[in-house]
């Protein structure tokens, strides 16, 4: 089984070959990718590692060839379409950036209960009544739901996402929701993110 450590590394080995390629680079090494990342290169190597021979000793990797791998790996689909569901604060944030993984992930439904909200335009996505839902998760179009509800609402909203059929959810609220063992979920607390990184500034910059 591929560590689960190595799968959240994907997306940034993604990303960075990705700006090798827009620079015309057409191939790289495990060390210039560990000097982009701060990533280990033996790391880098065992990453690789699991998914069979990727690159040439002596050649490194060839940037097309990464580029098409990790794009299958993320998703099996040429287009991720991803559904938000609570427009506050950091939903219209992320509408408004409309973030991606690649470029064919893109938010392109949002969900709320509120009716000033209801019917306005962030972004490129109309948000739509949370009642309209399962009508569209129904059709089949949307691979993931972001979360960013009130964290009271939260566990309840995953439930209905559940019964629903939705496998994979990014929980933005401060709320650890539980789900059935075959729905995947990230929690991304900004909170803890943040402490751990004023932990890191405090403990190991002047080291």
């Amino acid at each position: 089984m591929i560590p689960r450590a190595t799968l959240k590394r994907l997306p940034l080995y993604y990303r960075f070959v990705h700006t090798l390629k827009e620079k015309g680079i057409d191939r790289v090494n495990s060390k210039t990718i560990s000097e982009g990342l701060n990533i280990d290169s033996a790391t880098i190597r065992r990453d690789f590692s699991y998914f069979g021979e990727l690159g040439k000793k002596g050649y490194g990797y060839n940037i097309d060839s990464l580029l098409h791998f990790f794009k299958h790996e993320i998703s099996d689909d040429e287009e991720i379409k991803i559904a938000l569901v609570g427009v506050g604060n950091l939903g219209k944030a992320l509408l408004t950036y409309n973030f991606s993984i690649h470029d064919d992930m893109t938010i392109t439904e949002a969900f709320d209960i509120r009716e000033n909200i209801i019917g306005t335009q962030i972004g490129n996505v109309v948000v739509k009544s949370y009642d309209q839902i399962s009508d569209i998760l129904m059709q089949g179009n949307i691979d993931v739901v972001i979360l960013t509800t009130t964290e009271d609402a939260a566990q309840k909203v995953v439930d209905n996402l559940v019964d629903l059929g939705v496998k994979g959810i990014l929980n933005f609220t401060p709320r650890r929701v539980t789900t059935p063992e075959d729905v995947q979920v990230q929690h991304i607390d900004l909170g803890i993110e943040l402490q751990s990184l004023l932990f890191f500034m405090k403990n190991y910059n002047n080291k």
